[in-house]
């Protein structure tokens, strides 16, 4: 618009058209200052929310520490600690927005685009080169809330919730850069000369941060299990036998306990089979040992009562067992299906019943083994072939011995598909995400939860040569072909080299995945 000499009329068409930029210009702005108030709105509902999830939370867990104090009053004393200094913090930064809004009527004070001035907020934080006493009060009090918080937690807390209370609550000065070759203390970062909402705005930020953290904070202590750690209706009693059959004459031998075996939990009182066994509880279970009965199924059921908001609470538990006579064959079932895959650990139960662990034998061959774990279980790695039998012997408390086989296929690890974000098939993704990101493979709906890593691929793009890979990410080459895709084009992963991460097993095939560009 600059240059030459201009006709009258051209000289207003020019001024028009600044006109029109500065007006836009202002509509822009406009929209931004709602936009942040609109977000400050969403994080003061999220914030009530949070508030009553978190108040039910600290209602709950002080009165479980009345009831079980071993279990919950530790937890319950910290939980205070944390919950009020937390509450200290949220109560000074609403009084902070309230002093920063004292001055703006009531009906303005939702008009977010008449917010944009921000003499108020530098008055209150900024005096010359340095800080008011609000402003330092106000850095003050996160350092102090951050400080605070890490040390009740301790040094033995979760690293990832240390990661996050240090991250929200961080006031180190933004670093210098090209841009900016000095240093800038983080108030002055966030709060000097910004709009009014913009300041409100992101002090709500930090109050959605305070009950954030707490939440995670009850949650990580709690081991992301309060409700059932604070409600006695949730426990069930279990009747755990040594083992489910027995001879005629043998004596049943197990324990009844609640639900997670806690040892802390003390019950008042037990009935087992119409009489007291409360001397029998040892670590919070009821240790049981009674005659098996006759040969058919026997129950075993009572109550075991304890105190609950100061009322007795009976839990009832039920359970049976099977006095069966001699076997005279062993019983073998694969925890897998009657399928055994090669390259794998196979878990592998085997039991007679009645007949004890020590008495029982099995045995594989032709290049299988066969590996104990535990009582009745075992890993069993296939060799060649397409089935492996196993061979079991018994010897039974009469002196007799059986000997019982059974027969599994063998099969391959099935083929795998490859990934892109753990999305397998056509997944869309931009060209600068796929640069990065790197190539997996998975075993969709396979029996075993398998880990597997990739250490190389072929990547195809349309009118590019097919480029070979090492590795899980693309190199040099496979980008320099990726940057010559095009927006809608089909980039194809193939050829794809799975292994089996424990055990380095090699995955026979790998389905191919494509990514469709987006940008």
């Amino acid at each position: 618009m600059a240059g030459g000499k201009l006709s009258p009329r051209q000289k207003m068409i020019n001024l028009m058209y600044l006109i029109f930029i500065a007006m836009l210009a202002m509509q822009m702005d406009k929209k931004v200052l709602s936009s942040f108030g609109f977000m400050k709105e969403k994080i003061e509902d999220a914030n009530v929310a949070s508030s009553t999830n978190i108040d039910n939370i600290l209602t709950s867990l002080n009165t479980k520490a009345s009831d079980q104090p071993d279990k919950f009053a530790d937890l319950n004393t910290k939980a205070k600690e944390i919950n009020k200094l937390s509450e200290n913090l949220f109560i000074y930064m609403s009084a902070l927005k309230d002093s920063i809004l004292s001055d703006t009527d009531e009906e303005d004070k939702t008009n977010y685009e008449s917010m944009s001035g921000g003499d108020r907020l530098d008055e209150m934080f900024f005096k010359g080169e340095g800080l008011t006493t609000q402003g330092e009060q106000f850095v003050g009090n996160i350092n102090n809330y951050r400080n605070k918080l890490l040390s009740i937690l301790g040094p033995s807390a979760n690293p990832d919730l240390i990661t996050n209370i240090k991250k929200r609550f961080n006031t180190d000065p933004e670093k210098a850069t090209e841009d900016s070759p000095i240093e800038i203390p983080w108030i002055y970062s966030r709060y000097e000369g910004m709009p009014m909402i913009t300041s409100i705005a992101n002090i709500t930020q930090i109050q959605g941060d305070l009950k954030n953290t707490e939440a995670e904070i009850y949650t990580n202590l709690l081991g992301g299990q309060l409700e059932s750690e604070v409600s006695l209706t949730n426990y069930n009693g279990i009747v755990a036998l040594d083992k489910t059959a027995y001879f005629a004459g043998e004596k049943v031998t197990g324990k009844v306990v609640l639900g997670r075996y806690d040892a802390t939990l003390k019950p008042t009182k037990v009935i087992l089979n119409g009489r007291d066994a409360t001397s029998k509880v040892k670590d919070g279970q009821v240790m049981v040992d009674i005659p098996a009965g006759n040969v058919g199924s026997n129950n075993i059921k009572g109550t075991i009562t304890f105190m609950q908001d100061g009322e007795a609470q009976d839990i009832p538990f039920e359970s049976s067992y099977s006095v069966i006579a001699e076997p005279s064959e062993a019983v073998i079932s694969a925890d897998k299906m009657n399928v055994v895959y090669r390259g794998l650990d196979n878990p592998i139960s085997i039991s007679v019943p009645g007949v004890g662990d020590k008495d029982i034998t099995p045995n594989v061959g032709n290049g299988n083994t066969l590996t104990k774990t535990g009582n009745g279980k075992y890993i069993l790695n296939p060799g060649k072939g397409t089935e492996v039998k196993i061979n079991v012997s018994a010897k039974l408390s009469s002196g007799k011995k059986i000997n019982t086989p059974k027969v599994f296929r063998i099969k391959d690890i099935p083929a795998a598909a490859g990934t892109v974000r753990n999305d397998f098939g056509i997944v869309p993704m931009p060209k600068s995400s796929l640069s990065n990101v790197p190539i997996g493979a998975a075993l969709p709906d396979f029996v075993f939860d398998l880990q597997l890593v990739v250490k190389g691929f072929t990547i195809k793009v349309p009118g590019q040569l097919a480029v070979k890979v090492s590795g899980d990410k693309l190199d040099a080459r496979a980008k320099k072909a990726l940057a010559k895709a095009r927006r809608g084009d089909l980039v194809t992963i193939f050829d794809i080299q799975a292994f089996e991460k424990l055990k380095g097993t090699r995955i026979k095939k790998v389905l191919p995945v494509s990514i469709s560009i987006t940008n």
